[in-house]
């Protein structure tokens, strides 16, 4: 068996391990995040910030929308499903001043973006209804997969039982047309393929339970991510699950896709940012290139779809991408 390396290409950060402080104060906060979309709307024209819920300790739970044409396809974007998961909130920010600069000229012409960031608001504070102990960060607050009443809401989207997530279902999925949804999560630092650390891992809907058409549609997305990923220096992305995983309506990119009609893709970056297992958590110093990892996921997705390329994906690369493999580090 190869050596597995202890840095890898992801932006050759350190594993953690307990060998650095984690802080998570480099974090944006709630109110920060809230201070920075208000502040975007005010700037960017196209932009509007809605209020879709509260979560369970009264956060409102916000939508970003660019809706210049609803003849337009549609993608939503959700990060931080797991307040633990938060680099994807952070590339999800990055991504919206984006949208208000030219580098995404054109763009907002011919596709519609709503993105839900910083989802589980509650757990992203560690404002919770129970005791967080031996998490790895330090900082001015704790982050925890689970919202404020234990619940995993990529299990709860069948039941919804949370009001966090019955605000995702009665005011986003079931009121507007969408076409396309990209669930960005981070998973822990101990997946390889071969032989290394990846960087993330893709994955689509259930075969068995998800129409052929919005299937290959979810296969496209993953085209398009992964092209617009791997080439780089630090990209290697690998298939989370194999094919025929055990179908559960409760994950989002199993549910959304059953139940909505809607091609969905899980994207894992790699490691979180705060844990009770040190496996879990990885070094800040790769913060840098994770973080852009996710918004080329954004970008590279949404421009696709604006142009129509999408649809000309070749799927088949999905038949040689090797699941990834857990390996301790």
């Amino acid at each position: 068996m190869a050596e597995v390396p202890t840095v890898q290409a992801a932006g050759n950060g350190p594993d953690y391990q307990g060998h650095e402080t984690i802080n998570t104060s480099i974090l944006h906060t709630y109110s920060e995040k809230v201070d920075f979309l208000e502040t975007q709307e005010k700037k960017q024209a196209n932009m509007e910030l809605e209020v879709i819920g509260q979560t369970v300790k009264g956060r409102d739970m916000h939508l970003v929308k660019y809706m210049q044409n609803l003849d337009n396809p549609t993608i939503l974007y959700i990060t931080q499903q797991h307040g633990d998961e938060a680099l994807t909130t952070e590339g999800s920010l990055e991504f919206i001043k984006q949208l208000g600069t030219g580098k995404t000229k054109g763009i907002l012409d011919d596709v519609n973006i709503l993105i839900i960031p910083m989802y589980n608001a509650d757990g992203a504070m560690g404002d919770v209804n129970y005791e967080l102990e031996d998490y790895a960060a330090k900082g001015d607050r704790h982050l925890t997969r689970l919202n404020a009443n234990g619940v995993d809401f990529n299990r709860d989207h069948d039941a919804k039982t949370q009001p966090e997530t019955q605000a995702l279902h009665e005011n986003v999925l079931q009121r507007y047309e969408i076409d396309y949804m990209m669930d960005l999560h981070h998973q822990g630092a101990q997946w390889i393929k071969d032989d290394k650390y990846v960087s993330g891992a893709i994955f689509p809907p259930h075969p068995d339970h998800t129409a052929p058409e919005v299937l290959e549609g979810s296969k496209q997305l993953g085209a398009v991510v992964y092209e617009a990923i791997e080439p780089k220096g630090w990209g290697h992305l690998a298939n989370y699950a194999g094919k025929g995983s055990t179908f559960n309506n409760g994950i989002s990119v199993y549910g959304l896709a059953h139940d909505y009609n809607i091609s969905t893709l899980l994207f894992e970056i790699r490691g979180t940012q705060d844990n009770a297992n040190d496996f879990e958590v990885l070094g800040q110093k790769s913060n840098r290139y994770l973080t852009k990892q996710a918004v080329i996921a954004m970008y590279s997705a949404s421009r696709a779809i604006a142009d129509g390329s999408i649809q000309e994906k070749d799927v088949s690369f999905w038949d040689d991408l090797p699941v990834q493999e857990e390996r301790p580090y």
